[in-house]
């Protein structure tokens, strides 16, 4: 039993891994995949966000099924009904395959609430922002494909690359089934009576709106990265996708970072620091500058989302310690909502003024907006402490 629950961090994480390696192969690929699908840029800006959608909705029933089920169950169907898309996928030869291939291939982005969910039953609250932050880093499963799918496509095809996944996704789906841990500690609470609890604490909504920057930028750029850098830049689809999967490894390294810094100092105050970034990043972006300076700014982005990553899911665990499975799928559900609508608003201000000015600095206007936020709970909280601590002062 006590071995069984070790191995649930590893498990999770590698399972987190494949899973975001599965979620984006169509924007990996697309370079490849425009060549034998006619795809104008409109198409393939919707193409390559759809898998976004399920993959934020369906977190919001994933995490509450994993508090009833646990982790090994909820995993391992996710896995199975995975098969589906990724092997419909890999037969596509029009955009309305890529469209159902791609919305039910979101399956593979849901999974991330099934441990942010399950692992912190296993630790101290203590070291709950630093669990989840190494769970987190498995979004280097987004650069493993983000790197190595167009490498691949190159000798083998991208029908033969997609096909590849079916292998990875049926192998996490029994060793969840072997090695996931069937007596997790249960939560029996129905999502109506959860959802009361929660639907009137803002904290709930500023959290998820904390996590749509940070994520959400994650994933936009993801997602945007490989087809804008061959287009803009000109670059080669390799090239394009090794830059892409460095933005998604300092991102994805610095999320167990940003954990354990909440772990070891205040939250608020580091959130404040992430936004202060992004804005100023936005900023630059939205100047349209040499692939030099891009390449700056989209590192800013990086570090500020990787480090906001981890700060928020130490926050979700401290202010819902009761309702983490339910709190859980909306935050993260709204973090990936964040990836999905960036990359069209960036295609529609591209096709009507000719640049994407517009598009970034909506970021930097969303992430000062989040920025002052922050500051607010901040002094309203510090406010709190000092008013305790006068009061036992005069007694």
């Amino acid at each position: 039993m006590v071995n069984r629950q070790k191995l649930q961090l590893p498990l999770q994480s590698f399972s987190l891994v494949a899973g975001f390696m599965a979620w984006v192969l169509i924007s990996s690929l697309m370079p490849h995949i425009k060549k034998d699908i006619p795809l104008t840029e409109g198409e393939i800006s919707l193409v390559t966000a759809i898998p976004v959608i399920l993959g934020s909705l369906l977190r919001i029933p994933l995490g509450y099924y994993t508090n009833k089920f646990g982790a090994r169950v909820t995993f391992m169907i996710s896995f199975l009904l995975l098969l589906f898309p990724v092997f419909w996928i890999s037969a596509a030869d029009s955009l309305s395959d890529l469209v159902i291939g791609g919305f039910f291939l979101g399956i593979s982005g849901a999974v991330f609430s099934i441990g942010v969910t399950s692992l912190p039953k296993y630790y101290p609250k203590e070291k709950h922002g630093f669990i989840n932050g190494i769970y987190g880093a498995g979004n280097i499963g987004t650069a493993i494909t983000t790197f190595a799918a167009p490498v691949i496509a190159k000798t083998a095809g991208w029908p033969n690359t997609v096909r590849m996944y079916l292998i990875l996704v049926a192998a996490f789906a029994l060793l969840n089934f072997l090695f996931g841990d069937k007596k997790e500690p249960r939560v029996k609470v129905s999502v109506k009576d959860q959802m009361k609890a929660v639907y009137q604490n803002q904290k709930l909504w500023f959290l998820s709106l904390f996590y749509f920057i940070t994520f959400g930028s994650f994933v936009a750029f993801t997602v945007y990265l490989p087809n804008f850098l061959v287009n803009h830049f000109g670059l080669d689809p390799v090239d394009s996708g090794l830059r892409t999967a460095g933005f998604i490894a300092v991102a994805t390294f610095l999320r167990p970072v940003g954990g354990w810094l909440g772990d070891k100092f205040n939250p608020l105050k580091l959130l404040m620091y992430v936004f202060a970034g992004c804005t100023l990043s936005g900023i630059l972006l939205a100047f349209s500058p040499s692939l030099g300076l891009y390449g700056f700014g989209v590192l800013t982005v990086a570090v500020c989302a990787g480090i906001g990553n981890g700060v928020v899911f130490k926050l979700v665990p401290l202010y819902f310690s009761k309702q983490a499975g339910i709190v859980n799928g909306i935050v993260s559900a709204m973090g990936g909502l964040g990836g999905f609508f960036p990359p069209l608003i960036l295609s529609s201000v591209f096709q009507a003024t000719g640049h994407y000015a517009i598009g970034f600095m909506a970021l930097s206007e969303a992430a000062l907006a989040s920025f002052v936020i922050v500051a607010w709970m901040y002094f309203q909280e510090s406010g709190k402490t000092s008013s305790r601590t006068d009061t036992r002062d005069v007694r």
